[in-house]
Parts: structure tokens; C-alpha cells; sequence
């Protein structure tokens, strides 16, 4: 009997150790299946696709429910030697724990929201999605710079695809927009000359401060871009309004998450003289990027083109917290973070998965009384606009007033000016549900509009519940997140 109980304890020891590998496999076996089938088989593949991501999900659960939220450590240490001429190490901490969760709970509605008219190409397509997420979960679950770099620049290529074949009119152009920022990663390269890439070595290293000048000035660069920040955004809404849906809510969702993942550990504790320093250069480029971001958005038609100006918004409000070097603005921008993960999400869904493919167009101008129409969608579509203005009892407040007080009190001046795009964002938030939603619906909305089915409301109502109850009761986020930033600020 002591035998039968020490084998069961060590296999469960052992799937425990595994777990991260097979966040990695799972994905990997399921593009494998989907690239064997016939083309024409498009339920199985779908099928496929949406159990893969059913599954990593899971495992991420059980990776988050068996996380010790009482120790800043590495968790879940895997180490592989030699593979492809590098060494693979994986491990999550309590800050890569969320991005891992928003990722996995992203891809499934990203899968399902899909639009109905894929036909031929539904093979590609799902094959190429299912890749991009697993490398979106080597980039977070990998300790080494060299797994962040390679595998973000992966998944760039891979998303150029995505949104050159599969996107709409000017798909070319978006593409070629992102490709622009790949060659910046190559900064991130000269940390390697130090004979180690592995994270829990850089941690331990003391820099010269010229050597921390020169490393942030390339870090910040490749992630500015990413952001993105002032005079580096053209990419961005290009790629967003031509992307695919589902593109659309993997760029806002999780790739503008990869910048904020990026300093946190690149830049915060490797560069901390040279952090503390350009701070001030750092907050004044992002606080000018609010600035136009917010006179642009005012003035748009294109009801996928704000929600991607809202986008970039909000990135600039967690990246500036991120720079606070406060508890309360380091713990803000993360959860600033996932909560944009969860309302942008949302609104591509509504703007891109509902109203464009009933109407076929993405004109604000054409839009009249769809509350009328689409009771049900207007109120789920309000909600997430109030998430998105940065309401009482949603996530994104608490992410927002985190970050803002951390900002404040590191440079008040310019934190000042970062909280009137609170106050812009829920002007053009409001002022486009308004014309979305309000008056009397036209003779073009009466034919052709019908209310959410039974999809389109499971997903909407997933995430407006997520960025509700987190909202609500956000100490599920904050425990885990207090050991790992109390050392990160002692550090810097």
C-alpha cells in the first residue's frame, strides 16, 4: 500500500513538472492533426483547434490553483538541454502567471468568434492561429532573453501572415507596417554578451550605468513599437483595422501585453539606474502619445479604428505605470493589463463579430437605434463601454486608478496630463455608443440586423463577468501579485 501511495505521489509530482512542456505540446499536436485533414473539413478542424485550446486552458487553471503565492521564486522549473543548439528554460513566477491565464482564456474566444464566411481557407487559417499561441506561451513560460526575443519575432512573422492573406482590403500594407519593427529586436541581443541569457543570472548582475544607458535606449525602442508610443503607432491601426477578427483580438489583447511583460523583465530589474533615470523622458513621450492618440479618436468614423485608438490609449496609461517605481503602479499596469485584455476583446468582438458582419460596413455614420434592433447587444456592448471609460466596479478601474496613483506620485505634473485621457476616453466612448445606439434606427439597419445568437452572447457575457467580478473582488490578482512586486521594487 506505501508503494501504490509513493508511485501515485511522484506521478503526480511528475505530471506537476510537466505541465509547462505541455502548454507547448498540446498546441503543437493539434496543428499537426488540423495540417493532416482534407481542407474541406472544416467542423473537425475548427474542432480540433478549439479542444487544443480548451485543454491548454485548463492546464493553466491547474498551473494557477497549484501556484504558491507566498514565495517570488521561479515555479514549475524545467530546464532542456541542447535543443536546436540553445537551452530551453521554462519556469512562471507572479508575474507571468497572468499573462499565461489571459492568453489561454483569450485563444478559445478568439477560436469561437471567428466569422462564419472562412471557407477554403478555415485550414490555414486555424493552423496558423494555434501556432501564434504557442509561441505567445513560450514567450511568457521561457527565463531566458533569448526565448523572448526569438519567440516574439516568431510570432511577428507569423501574424504578418495572418493578417496578409486573411485580412481585408489593405492587408498588404498592415503587414508590411508590422514588419517594419521585427529588426528592432536585435538590441536585445547585447545582453547575451555576457555570457549568460538565462534571467535569474541577469537579476544578479551589476551594470555600468553607461552600459544600462545604451541597453535601455534599444529595449525601450523594441517595445515602444510594441506599445505602441508616439511617432510608432501607424502599424498598429493599420493592423487593426485590416486584421482578420481574430487577429484584431490577439494584437490588443496579448501582443501589446508582450511590451509591459518585456520591462518587467528586461528592463526594471536588469537596468534599474537607468530606468529611474529616463523616467521622465519616458513619461513625457508617453503622455504626448495620449495626447494625440485622443484628439485622433475624437474625430474618427471608423467604429474598429477607436476601439484600436481606445487600444493604444490605455497601453500608454500601464506603460507609464509601469515606470512608477511604486507598488501601487507596478501592481496597476498589470492589472490594467489583463483587464484591457478583456474589454478590448469585447469590443472587437461587437465592432468586427457583430455589427460589420450584419451590415458589411464599419461607418459610425450608418449606425442609428441599434438598441432598438439589438436590446440584448446594447447591453452588453454598454457595459464593456463603461469598462472601457474606466467605471466603478469593473477592472479596469482598479487597474487605472493603481496606475494613475502611481504616476502621480512619482511625477504629478505629467501624471496630471496622463489622467485627462481618463476623461477623454470616456468622452469618446460614450459619444460613439450614443451614435451607435441611439435615435431611431434607418432603413439599412431595419433589413439586415437581428439580435446576438447564442455565441456571440456566451463570449460577450465571459468577458463583461470577467472584468465585473474581478472588478469587484480583485484580491485574487493582488495576493499573488504582492511578493513578486515587494522584490521587484527592492531591487530597483
Amino acid at each position: 500500500m506505501f508503494i501504490i501511495i509513493s508511485i501515485i505521489i511522484y506521478e503526480i509530482f511528475y505530471f506537476i513538472q510537466m505541465l509547462l512542456s505541455s502548454l507547448l505540446t498540446i498546441p503543437l499536436i493539434g496543428t499537426i492533426i488540423v495540417s493532416s485533414l482534407d481542407s474541406y473539413k472544416n467542423t473537425s478542424i475548427k474542432s480540433i483547434a478549439l479542444i487544443t485550446s480548451i485543454i491548454n486552458l485548463i492546464l493553466s487553471l491547474v498551473i494557477f490553483i497549484l501556484f504558491n503565492s507566498s514565495t517570488n521564486q521561479f515555479q514549475y522549473i524545467q530546464e532542456h538541454h541542447n535543443v536546436q543548439l540553445f537551452d530551453i528554460y521554462l519556469g512562471v513566477d507572479g508575474i507571468s502567471i497572468y499573462f499565461i491565464l489571459l492568453t489561454t482564456i483569450i485563444m478559445p474566444i478568439g477560436l469561437i468568434s471567428i466569422r462564419v464566411q472562412l471557407k477554403k481557407i478555415v485550414k490555414s487559417y486555424f493552423s496558423y492561429y494555434v501556432i501564434i499561441r504557442t509561441l505567445l506561451l513560450a514567450v511568457f513560460i521561457g527565463l531566458d532573453v533569448n526565448s523572448l526575443s526569438i519567440f516574439s519575432s516568431k510570432r511577428i512573422l507569423l501574424l504578418i501572415i495572418l493578417i496578409g492573406i486573411f485580412g481585408s482590403d489593405n492587408k498588404v500594407i498592415a503587414s508590411t507596417y508590422i514588419y517594419i519593427h521585427i529588426v528592432i529586436f536585435i538590441y536585445q541581443y547585447s545582453i547575451s554578451s555576457y555570457g549568460s541569457t538565462d534571467f535569474d543570472t541577469l537579476f544578479k548582475l551589476n551594470f555600468e550605468y553607461t552600459t544600462q544607458v545604451f541597453l535601455i535606449y534599444g529595449i525601450f525602442i523594441a517595445f515602444a513599437v510594441k506599445t505602441p508610443t508616439i511617432f510608432l503607432n501607424n502599424w498598429l491601426l493599420k493592423a487593426h483595422v485590416e486584421s482578420p477578427l481574430g487577429g484584431s483580438i490577439v494584437l490588443a489583447a496579448i501582443v501589446l501585453k508582450l511590451s509591459l511583460y518585456g520591462i518587467f523583465r528586461l528592463i526594471l530589474p536588469i537596468l534599474p539606474k537607468a530606468s529611474l533615470v529616463y523616467t521622465f523622458v519616458i513619461y513625457t513621450i508617453v503622455s504626448g502619445n495620449c495626447g494625440c492618440v485622443l484628439e485622433t479618436a475624437l474625430r474618427t468614423t471608423d467604429i474598429k479604428e477607436l476601439i484600436a485608438y481606445s487600444s493604444v490609449c490605455h497601453a500608454a496609461v500601464y506603460l507609464i505605470g509601469v515606470f512608477s517605481n511604486t507598488i501601487q503602479g507596478l501592481e496597476g499596469s498589470i492589472i490594467l493589463g489583463l483587464s484591457h485584455g478583456f474589454v478590448s476583446s469585447g469590443l472587437f468582438i461587437c465592432a468586427g463579430g457583430v455589427l460589420y458582419d450584419r451590415t458589411g460596413t464599419r461607418s459610425i455614420f450608418f449606425y442609428r437605434g441599434v438598441a432598438q434592433l439589438m436590446p440584448i447587444f446594447a447591453i452588453l456592448f454598454f457595459l464593456l463601454a463603461l469598462g472601457n471609460c474606466g467605471a466603478p466596479l469593473t477592472l479596469n478601474f482598479i487597474g487605472e486608478f493603481m496606475s494613475l496613483y502611481g504616476i502621480i506620485e512619482r511625477l504629478p505634473v505629467l501624471g496630471v496630463f496622463a489622467c485627462s485621457s481618463i476623461v477623454f476616453s470616456a468622452a469618446y466612448t460614450i459619444y460613439m455608443f450614443n451614435r451607435t445606439f441611439g435615435g431611431s434606427f434607418t432603413r439599412f439597419l431595419e433589413e439586415s440586423v437581428y439580435d446576438v445568437n447564442k455565441r456571440e452572447f456566451i463570449l460577450l457575457f465571459i468577458l463583461v463577468a470577467f472584468t465585473i467580478v474581478l472588478g469587484i473582488y480583485p484580491s485574487i490578482i493582488l495576493n499573488v501579485l504582492d511578493y513578486s512586486m515587494n522584490n521587484l521594487i527592492y531591487s530597483v
